[in-house]
C-alpha cells in the first residue's frame, strides 16, 4: 500500500506543479502527524493532503479528511512552520488533492482552501 501511496503522491505533485505550485517538502512526519505535500503557491504556503479512493462510493476521498485528522495536519503545519521561520511569515492554507480511479486514469479533484487552521 505505501507503494501506491506513492503512486499517487506522485500524481499529485506533478499536478500541482503543472498549475504552478513550488515543491518546499514532502512526506514530513512529526509525532502526531504527517504532511504529503508542502509547496509555494507563490508566498503561499500550501500544505497539501493527497487523498486516494478507488472509488467514490462509501464517501469520497475529499470526506475522509475528519476533523480529527484535520487537528493533526493544522498541528503538523505548526511544528513544520517553527522549523522553517523563513515560511512562517507567509500566509498559510489546507488544500485537499482527492483523486479517484486508477494511476494511469486518474480523476483529480483540488479542493483549494479546504478547510481552516
Amino acid at each position: 500500500m505505501r507503494a501506491a501511496g506513492a503512486t499517487f503522491e506522485d500524481l499529485a505533485l506533478a499536478h500541482a506543479q503543472r498549475h504552478g505550485l513550488a515543491l518546499v517538502a514532502r512526506n514530513v512526519n512529526y509525532r502526531h502527524g504527517e504532511l504529503d505535500l508542502v509547496m509555494r503557491d507563490g508566498t503561499t504556503v500550501v500544505f497539501i493532503e493527497v487523498r486516494y479512493r478507488r472509488s467514490g462510493g462509501f464517501g469520497g476521498a475529499l470526506d475522509s479528511v475528519t476533523a480529527s485528522k484535520r487537528a493533526r495536519l493544522v498541528a503538523a503545519a505548526g511544528l513544520f512552520l517553527q522549523s522553517r521561520p523563513d515560511l512562517a511569515r507567509h500566509a498559510c492554507r489546507f488544500d485537499v488533492l482527492a483523486i479517484t480511479g486508477s494511476a494511469q486514469a486518474p480523476e483529480i479533484d483540488w479542493h483549494r482552501n479546504a478547510f481552516d487552521a
